[in-house]
């Protein structure tokens, strides 16, 4: 594997999702439906995965991603790989977009590795280039399940988060330098007794762990939880700005914001491609703020891109390497 040296400045990421190129779609199917192993799903998942790393690299991402080519859903995904839970029916997210919501019928366990044998694939073709590990979140996961084990919120997050330690202290045994918790419930109810309720779990999750360590969150009421989520024992949040139009860039300095910032410089619903110009510019506008250096801002898409067409994602990521050289030369 080849070494890559980050840029010290604006260095470029993807939160980790991509669109499901047509390999992956058809070994989700087949094990889904019982006519594959794990073993055998993690064989036939590798060229899409492959897709993925390449358009990534074309695309001049430094710290790219498997795309979750594997992951039917973000939850489910997780939930079918740790004991203590059962597939349930299917729920209506929003629009046409379903998904089986899992059941938790008993205590949540870690059994053995879940992303780490895509990870070290990922790793062996992305040409020295780190590759993000992601993680849904204990809230999340709790969120998105039916409880019929625990009946107690606490106590079934704090057992998400245990297993979840486990998977990263396999990923980080293998080399693993970026390991992010997503979140995206969290900003769903944003209350104060919730965010404490999970620094307990992220406590539990990163403490003592030699890699850096990142919690995405998006949407929804996020400036609400910004001054509850600050001692937060991790070196970076990452979140949507670009959708929201920056509105969260005052909230993050009126408390004085000093950790890295995984920055959302293009809308993951919006099918228009921003242009270099247009990111560049959010980017100035972040860097005139004055409350935090180039050194600790990280450009990305605001969430995970699977929902768009790939030429657009790809379009978007490029644009965004290009923006971030341009930033580099001025900032």
């Amino acid at each position: 594997m080849s070494s890559y040296e980050l840029p010290k400045k604006f260095p470029t990421t993807v939160v980790g999702s991509y669109p499901k190129l047509a390999q992956a779609e058809k070994a989700i199917k087949l094990r889904k439906g019982g006519q594959i192993t794990e073993v055998e799903f993690k064989e036939l998942i590798k060229p899409a995965i492959k897709e993925v790393v390449e358009d990534h690299l074309w695309a001049g991402i430094d710290i790219i991603s498997d795309g979750e080519q594997a992951r039917d859903d973000m939850v489910v995904y997780f939930a079918d790989r740790l004991r203590g839970y059962s597939p349930g029916d299917w729920v209506r997210v929003f629009d046409n977009e379903y998904f089986r919501k899992p059941i938790v019928v008993g205590k949540i366990e870690w059994v053995e590795p879940i992303t780490v044998e895509i990870w070290e694939y990922a790793s062996s073709i992305s040409h020295g280039r780190p590759v993000k590990a992601t993680i849904t979140g204990p809230y999340t996961m709790l969120e998105w399940s039916f409880d019929n084990y625990y009946r107690d919120r606490k106590e079934l997050m704090l057992d998400l988060a245990h297993a979840i330690r486990r998977e990263i202290e396999e990923l980080v045994k293998r080399g693993v330098r970026y390991v992010q918790i997503d979140e995206p419930a969290l900003s769903t109810r944003p209350f104060k007794e919730e965010v404490d309720m999970l620094k307990e779990a992220m406590d539990i999750i990163f403490r003592g762990v030699e890699a850096k360590r990142i919690v995405h969150i998006c949407y929804g009421r996020i400036e609400k939880i910004i001054p509850y989520i600050l001692d937060y024992p991790v070196d970076q949040f990452d979140l949507e700005m670009k959708n929201s139009n920056f509105r969260l860039v005052p909230y993050l300095k009126e408390y004085s914001y000093n950790k890295e910032l995984g920055y959302g410089v293009v809308d993951v619903h919006s099918l228009q491609v921003e242009s270099v110009r247009e990111i560049k510019e959010a980017v100035d506008a972040l860097m005139r703020e004055g409350f935090i250096g180039p050194e600790k801002v990280y450009l990305k898409p605001d969430c995970g891109l699977k929902r768009l067409p790939r030429e657009v994602a790809r379009e978007k990521l490029r644009n965004i390497s290009e923006a971030a050289k341009l930033a580099r030369s001025e900032w």
